[in-house]
């Protein structure tokens, strides 16, 4: 036996194995030439990798764990309103704002009452605006949270922290929280699916500090193949078994390169997206191909519009397991033209969202779905100054209208009040901390005790705030 081949076959550690490529090379003793002929000879390490490779991959980050008490959900889909939304033209009736329309308001401005009639809907006469026609058929189900407040009335800086809680640095978004106390009921898709009409800014989505396997999983869901909504879902040059092996090898120079250096967060991610890259080639067609759904389904979803593609897949995404769910639906920013805007953008929506509750509750499912309705801050009662006769509204961040369905929510009730021109919120108000405190409480969490410790602190999605809405409990 030759002295390359015999060096070749003896058996090697680990470290001797995950050595940097200069270690590697500086060491063995048989540099460049040696490598070269190995490769030419056929002779490779990577066979001897496999095995304690899937050794250290076999308990996945995702792997369902239970919460702190009895959850009364155990899955979200959050519909995002992106642009902000006004509360007083949607979910909050100021009959005191029309006699101040087109008049000077106390706190300045002039006033802008809503063009759209409120009228009492359900058993529970919840008051909803006549944008919403099919969905006040739904009014049973829904609570609706009038005294919502956030921090800061720039879009951003608002969507960041109504999606993560932080608007210092980067924190893990809600999503990320919720997969990292619960982990996922399917390994072969994403545990976190945001599904956007176009990009979602990736603070929104990230795990931070959290491990990479809980962050979200952007979705283009303008194409309508399986294969175009997720590109590159099949891998033509390489075949799965050695795909395999390829990534049990790179799981191991990770974690080598994780015991010789702090842990690289980035790199984590990274692994973890090829990791779930592998295993969504197994599910993930099936599971955005809605050409399996029967026409009845394509009829009440309305599948020839955006949101109502986008709503049939969130459905079938949690009915496969996955997790958190996010449903992007922008065009809220209405500054001008608010009879028209509202209307289309109001309009847009609804159906899809009312044949969503209704295939939730006739599936069983609504019971433990909590699904979550609201963007990122309010709407002024004042007309907007820009508006040339053709009014919308400015910025508000003192008062916002956030609607939750299922999940051990109470149908039919609205929580709080704002002010009588709809400005502020003013009884029982609910801060974006404490609606987040209440999220993770439907979902079997105490927020206080689902920390990450991290840089030597133990950080929650609440940071040292928050309060759980308990009359919004069923």
């Amino acid at each position: 036996m030759s002295l390359l081949t015999s060096s070749l076959c003896t058996p090697l550690t680990t470290a001797d194995l995950f050595r940097t490529r200069r270690e590697f090379l500086a060491q063995s003793g048989l540099g460049f030439g040696a490598v070269s002929l190995a490769a030419l000879t056929g002779l490779g390490i990577l066979p001897a990798l496999t095995g304690q490779a899937a050794e250290s991959n076999s308990t996945s980050p995702l792997a369902p764990k239970k919460p702190h008490f009895t959850p009364r959900a155990k899955r979200v889909l959050h519909i995002f309103a992106q642009g902000a939304p006004s509360h007083l033209d949607t979910w909050d009736p100021k009959p005191e704002l029309a006699k101040f329309d087109g008049k000077s308001l106390p706190g300045g401005g002039t006033g802008f009452g809503s063009p759209f009639q409120f009228s009492k809907q359900g058993r529970s006469g919840l008051e909803i605006s006549e944008v919403w026609p099919a969905l006040s058929q739904h009014a049973d189900k829904l609570a609706v949270i009038r005294s919502t407040h956030t921090d800061i009335p720039a879009h951003d800086q608002a969507t960041i922290f109504f999606n993560t809680g932080s608007l210092r640095f980067t924190r893990p978004s809600v999503g990320a929280w919720v997969l990292y106390g619960l982990g996922s009921d399917n390994q072969s898709l994403p545990g976190y699916v945001a599904l956007s009409p176009g990009n979602v800014d990736a603070q929104n989505l990230r795990s931070a500090f959290l491990p990479g396997a809980y962050q979200g999983t952007a979705v283009n869901s303008t194409r309508n193949r399986p294969e175009e909504l997720i590109e590159n879902i099949r891998n033509k040059f390489v075949s799965l078994p050695e795909q395999r092996r390829q990534l049990d090898l790179l799981h191991q120079l990770n974690e080598v390169h994780a015991q010789k250096l702090r842990k690289d967060g980035q790199l984590e991610a990274r692994l973890q997206a090829y990791e779930l890259a592998f295993q969504m080639q197994m599910e993930a067609v099936d599971a955005f191909d809605l050409t399996k759904e029967p026409q009845a389904m394509h009829d009440l979803y309305g599948t020839n519009t955006q949101q109502g593609r986008q709503m049939l897949i969130a459905r079938r995404l949690l009915q496969k397991g996955v997790r958190f769910v996010q449903a992007w639906h922008g065009g809220w920013d209405h500054h001008n033209n608010m009879v028209n805007a509202m209307r289309n953008t109001a309009g847009a929506i609804d159906r899809p969202f009312a044949a969503l509750l209704t295939d939730l509750a006739q599936r069983g499912m609504l019971t433990d779905t909590l699904v979550i309705w609201g963007g990122e801050f309010g709407r002024t009662p004042a007309a907007d100054g820009n508006a040339m006769g053709n009014p919308g509204r400015n910025h508000n961040s003192r008062a916002m209208s956030v609607v939750l369905a299922g999940g051990g929510v109470k149908g039919g009730y609205a929580h709080g009040q704002t002010d009588e021109l709809g400005a502020a919120a003013v009884e029982e108000k609910v801060h974006i901390h404490d609606l987040h405190a209440t999220i993770l409480h439907l979902l079997g969490f105490d927020h206080e005790k689902l920390t990450f410790r991290h840089n030597g602190r133990d950080f929650r999605l609440t940071d040292v705030y928050g309060n759980v809405v308990q009359k919004v409990v069923a």
